[in-house]
């Protein structure tokens, strides 16, 4: 039917919308096979009742549109008073067919029944007495009836297909006191119009099971989108658990509980994602202890034209697989991808819309579907390259709110459910309840959905003290999220990882972290401590403890769950680390070398020079998980903002100067060391105290409480492996100067027939401060004698026997 009156309000309310279909009315037949009947009961305007049951006539409970049809049984009760009879009509029709006598007399009905149109779609009509006058509902509505909508399940949330091809919807609202679904057919180009073509409001009573609502449609053919209302506020709202989606667009504003809210809009698809054929695929399963972990911005690191890409494969999922021999070079096993959820484009990826679904935009056809299996494709190439894929997540703030007071999907579903209703204290943000039950079955939802659909291989978990939160903002010493993600049975066997970074207030602040022996940490005290020594403002004590795992921080848990980094994508990157340091950067503890930014004097850039090279060294000669951030391999610069929008695509064509293959063969190196030497930087426990032996220049105990000591040296006994090889039973010796001085270091005494070899010498000039397979003849140290280390220099040696 091209149009519907308003709908009527029976005692169990009735959907609206504009369906079709050829529908003849007859009167009831006797012995009727029907099943599967969902009965609606209208009260009239002269206070008596309609009863109005829906099924298919082939027994398919009204599922089908198959070849049986429909039929839709009419039944007046009590017809005292109607001694002429009454009339049925379908609106818009002249036709009519009379009422007959029920079995026993007591009420009059009628059948209606009709060729397979498509469904759902809604069935309107009349009755009239002999006098020809209307009988109407009580509003003095025609009467409505869905057909092809059932009652639906509560299980699962979002939408499903069923076995018989109906296609069900589930959402949770506690307090919604109203709920519609909208269904949105095809326009011109093949989205979804901005009016809905089908609108069925859902019945407390048949579609509500506890505080979740459902209903189930036998077919949604011809419709390309869906939405939720709630509340009765004609207002579109995504689907929190839609698998694929549209892209998000300007709503109008709203006027809700006396706040003019401005609203984006997203219709959840109606398409399912196709099947992915994974062939062979697997997880690799590295050990924490052997992860090396490059973080990168899927849209930055190949937009840029320097990455030689095709316009449709930069900036995408596509144009990260096409960069793999890179992380191979690199030494690279892991990649932590900066977040891929739908997010606001203003405000960054750390702002998200949902939960479920990849970014349209990192696809080469901007479309949901396309960005899946995309997506996908990366994984499995990565996994190919046994490249381990990590997301960074966002789970305790949405882009909803906020002082826009924009409403996308939750907060319109059921804002006190999902979120803290009052926020806490000094954020603005819209802050999600993540220990509601609801929001934790969300997020464990959302997660199992990335291992079991995506092959996600692990999961750092952005502004994780919010997760610690409970519904009025306190901090839980045992928070039902950590603990389930730690012991479920899919997630416990990935990498799940904290970050304390925030994006709400742009913090960074360690706190003891509820772990389970399951949680490992971004550490920003390695960060911070590492930057200062090389400052020459931090107590060498301090330096040491970073080298050695962090003790004071995973004494319970060991070093291989401290994720370690020198830069992150929030602040500096590590060539600007070493060429900015005015005031506004002091919380960064950067140093300029000697002239602010870009410099031309060959002193500054050779210390410069030296000091990133002891930046990556220290930061894959300490115990823990090195981290990588996109670009410090090339010398990124965003000319010394720290801020997260003022940086820019990765350029590649930088990757042919001297400077990045120095760089980047550098990293290669210390990746192979670390492979190498896995008996002393890739453990799960600490280092033996036994093993362990400090010495200042002299072979003396160092000045651990003199502020203005700068210079320690760290000699490593291997432990003895009678299966090991010799080329891996060295010990080492370290030395760290960040002093304006050079300093002469003794070595320690070796056995007879050992030599010290130097592996590492930072102030060196390229190719030779690093030894490598094609510069073998490294410099040997007999025993008991000096090495000169320059300042602003780390020196490596590794004991070696003569003969080998």
């Amino acid at each position: 039917m091209a149009s519907l009156p308003a709908p009527p309000t029976p005692l169990g309310s009735c959907p609206r919308g504009r369906g079709g279909g050829r529908v003849v009315a007859r009167p009831r037949r006797a012995g009727l096979a029907c099943a599967a009947r969902s009965c609606y009961r209208f009260r009239t305007d002269d206070d008596g009742v309609v009863d109005v049951a829906v099924s298919g006539e082939d027994g398919d409970g009204g599922g089908g549109g198959g070849g049986g049809g429909y039929a839709v049984s009419v039944e007046v009760p009590g017809t005292r008073g109607r001694e002429g009879g009454l009339v049925l009509r379908a609106s818009g029709s002249g036709e009519g067919a009379p009422l007959a006598p029920a079995a026993g007399g007591a009420s009059l009905a009628a059948e209606l029944s009709f060729d397979p149109p498509r469904a759902p779609f809604y069935l309107s009509f009349l009755l009239t007495d002999a006098s020809g006058a209307e009988i109407r509902t009580h509003r003095k509505t025609s009467f409505r009836v869905p057909v092809g909508v059932g009652p639906g399940s509560p299980a699962p949330l979002g939408m499903s297909i069923s076995g018989d091809g109906a296609v069900n919807f589930a959402v949770y609202s506690k307090n919604a006191n109203a709920v519609s679904l909208y269904l949105y057919a095809a326009a011109v180009g093949g989205g979804g119009g901005d009016e809905p073509a089908l609108e069925i409001d859902l019945d407390p009573y048949i579609h509500r099971t506890g505080n979740v609502w459902h209903v189930s449609l036998a077919s949604v053919d011809g419709y390309v989108s869906y939405a939720f209302c709630c509340g009765g506020i004609r207002r579109p709202l995504l689907d929190p658990y839609a698998k694929v989606i549209g892209d998000f667009v300007s709503g109008n504003s709203v006027y809700d509980e006396g706040v003019t809210a401005p609203s984006m809009r997203c219709f959840a698809s109606l398409a399912i994602a196709p099947s992915y054929n994974w062939g062979r695929d697997r997880h690799p399963r590295l050990p924490l202890e052997k992860l090396v972990v490059y973080r990168a911005n899927v849209a930055l690191f190949t937009k840029d034209r320097s990455s030689g890409l095709p316009d449709d494969a930069a900036g995408t999922f596509t144009g990260l697989s096409a960069k793999v021999e890179h992380f191979r070079s690199l030494g690279v096993n892991a990649i932590l991808l900066e977040p891929v959820f739908p997010f606001h484009q203003v405000k960054g990826p750390y702002f998200p819309y949902h939960f479920f679904s990849p970014m349209n935009l990192y696809s080469s056809k901007g479309l949901s579907v396309s960005a899946i299996k995309s997506m996908k494709d990366m994984v499995r190439v990565m996994h190919r390259n046994g490249i381990e894929v990590l997301l960074e997540v966002v789970f305790t703030h949405t882009a909803e709110g906020e002082s826009e007071c924009q409403t996308i999907s939750m907060r319109g579903i059921d804002n006190s459910s999902y979120y803290i209703a009052n926020g806490i204290a000094g954020c603005k943000a819209s802050i999600l309840n993540c220990n509601h039950p609801v929001t934790q079955k969300l997020i464990l939802d959302s997660l199992r959905h990335w291992v079991l659909d995506f092959h996600v291989d692990g999961f750092c978990f952005i502004n994780a003290p919010f997760l610690v939160r409970g519904p009025g903002g306190e901090y839980l010493s045992r928070p039902p999220l950590l603990e389930a993600i730690a012991f479920d049975p899919v997630l416990s066997m990935t990498k799940i990882i904290a970050d304390p970074w925030s994006p709400l207030d742009i913090s960074n602040v360690q706190f003891p972290f509820p772990h389970w022996k399951r949680w490992a940490e971004v550490n920003t005290r390695f960060s911070i401590d590492v930057r200062k020594f090389l400052k020459r403002e931090a107590l060498i004590s301090d330096l040491a403890t970073r080298l050695c795992g962090s003790g004071d921080l995973f004494s319970t848990r060991g070093p291989a769950f401290s994720f370690n980094h020198v830069s992150r994508n929030s602040g500096l990157s590590l060539v600007d680390l070493v060429s900015f340091s005015n005031d506004d950067l002091l919380s960064e503890s950067s140093w300029n070398c000697g002239e602010e930014g870009p410099s031309e004097n060959s002193a500054v850039l050779q210390t410069r020079l030296r000091q990133i090279r002891n930046f990556l060294f220290i930061l894959f000669v300490s115990l823990g998980v090195p981290v990588l951030n996109m670009g410090d391999e090339c010398g990124h610069s965003a000319a010394g903002s720290v801020s997260y929008k003022d940086r820019g695509p990765l350029n590649w064509r930088g990757m042919k100067t001297t400077f990045v293959k120095e760089v980047t063969g550098f990293i290669s190196f210390l990746t192979a060391l670390r492979s190498r030497r896995g008996d002393i930087f890739q453990r799960r426990e600490f280092l033996k105290l036994e093993n362990i032996h400090w010495y200042g220049s002299d072979l003396c105990e160092p000045g651990w409480d003199d502020p203005t000591s700068n210079f320690l040296c760290m000699h490593i006994n291997a432990e003895v492996d009678e299966m090991a090889a010799d080329s891996v039973r060295g010990d080492l010796y370290i030395c760290f100067n960040a002093n304006e001085e050079s300093v002469s270091a003794a070595l320690p005494a070796l056995a007879e027939g050992s030599v010290w070899l130097r592996l590492v010498d930072t102030s060196l000039a390229f190719p030779g401060f690093f030894a490598t397979e094609s510069n073998p003849k490294v410099q040997q140290v007999p025993g008991l004698s000096s090495y000169h280390v320059e300042a602003h220099t780390c020196v490596l040696f590794e004991s070696k026997s003569a003969l080998a």
